[in-house]
């Protein structure tokens, strides 16, 4: 049994994208997964699966597709890849709140961070498969566009360090 975690894009984000998350975990029940949890009503579940990461991947996409009508990007991490982003964090002494870490389904070419645009005080490091952003004065007036994140999700570093504890919590649960 594997402890997970899953991303969604675009959930709850501005006002669209709704999902309660009492339906989300019906999802994920749905989808066979067990011990599911929520965090902040922002697309973020974690839980356990005998499945691999890739099947994990496509049941929760396809329970999302049945409800929204239409296709939700799902990005899925273990419990040590989640731990492994947190401590990979490359700006340690920044606010939790003031960093991201986009998460991507395969590592960012090489050329993502030269090919974003409208680079303000911003500062970008590339990870195995994150793209990491360091917003100094915040993110709300920032008009940062890294095309190699088109397709991910972004996440604080406050909200990686909580989701990587409670799919360790999980882990552990599991595996005992």
């Amino acid at each position: 049994m594997t402890a997970y975690v899953a991303l969604l894009r675009a959930v709850n984000v501005g006002g669209t994208g709704k999902l309660p998350m009492t339906l989300l975990v019906e999802m994920c029940a749905s989808a066979g997964f067990s011990e599911i949890r929520t965090y902040i009503a922002s697309g973020n579940a974690v839980f356990i699966s005998p499945e691999p990461a890739d099947v994990v991947k496509a049941a929760l996409e396809a329970e999302l597709e049945k409800y929204a009508g239409k296709s939700v990007g799902v990005l899925v991490r273990t419990a040590d890849e989640m731990a492994a982003v947190a401590a990979a964090n490359p700006f340690p002494d920044a606010p939790g709140n003031r960093v991201i870490a986009i998460f991507l389904d395969a590592p960012p070419p090489g050329d993502a961070i030269a090919g974003a645009r409208h680079v303000g005080k911003e500062e970008m490091r590339i990870g195995r498969r994150e793209i990491y952003v360091r917003y100094d004065d915040g993110m709300a007036d920032s008009r940062l566009v890294i095309p190699a994140a088109k397709t991910g999700t972004g996440r604080n570093m406050n909200t990686v360090s909580k989701l990587a504890s409670m799919a360790a919590m999980l882990a552990a649960t599991a595996n005992s």
